[in-house]
């Protein structure tokens, strides 16, 4: 088999390292090997945070080069369209529709880019886009984008619901079982 790979993007504090962490586990569990390398660049800060996730048979290095990436998972629109190199011709990018202003809009020096979505499907890019923070509000919290976004994912695996289930178990606190898994169930289907 040959070796896939994920990068997680996003800005600091929205669970990417949880999505991360929660996706090495489901793959373990399936048997491959996994390596999983975390960047964090002002990730306190609200600064850029990137995650490679590589599995397959035999995996020697946890980082991903420029055009190896099968999917860009993208928690930010502006971090997708930072990382889109890093996508292999025919791959795939999932990403919440949300905008969260970086440093130089917050201080005037830059102005958000407008129409992204549409930008990066011009190119011929395949890109899936939700609005992840309303689908989480509706779970019960909007710390819950990372959930939705791996509901989401889901859907492009061959893997079953319940072993993602028990994946989420496995790696959030109980007390927030139930809000993540309604999280995970409305990114899965919608």
């Amino acid at each position: 088999m040959e070796t896939k790979n994920i990068m997680i993007v996003g800005v600091g504090g929205q669970g990417t390292l949880l999505a991360s962490k929660l996706l090495g586990r489901l793959l373990l569990g399936k048997g491959f090997d996994v390596k999983v390398s975390e960047v964090h660049g002002m990730s306190q800060r609200g600064g850029s945070v990137v995650t490679y996730v590589r599995w397959g048979e035999k995996v020697y290095s946890p980082i991903i080069d420029k055009g190896q990436a099968d999917v860009i998972l993208s928690f930010e629109l502006l971090e997708a369209a930072r990382w889109l190199e890093f996508l292999k011709p025919g791959g795939r990018i999932i990403t919440n529709t949300q905008q969260i202003n970086p440093m130089p809009v917050i201080t005037g020096a830059a102005a958000y880019p407008e129409n992204l979505a549409e930008k990066i499907r011009a190119t011929g890019i395949d890109l899936d886009a939700i609005d992840a923070l309303a689908l989480a509000e509706e779970a019960g919290s909007s710390k819950a984008v990372n959930i939705v976004l791996m509901g989401r994912l889901s859907k492009w695996f061959d893997f079953t619901e319940d072993e993602w289930l028990a994946a989420i178990e496995q790696s959030v606190p109980p007390r927030f079982l139930e809000m993540n898994k309604k999280a995970f169930s409305l990114g899965r289907s919608c």
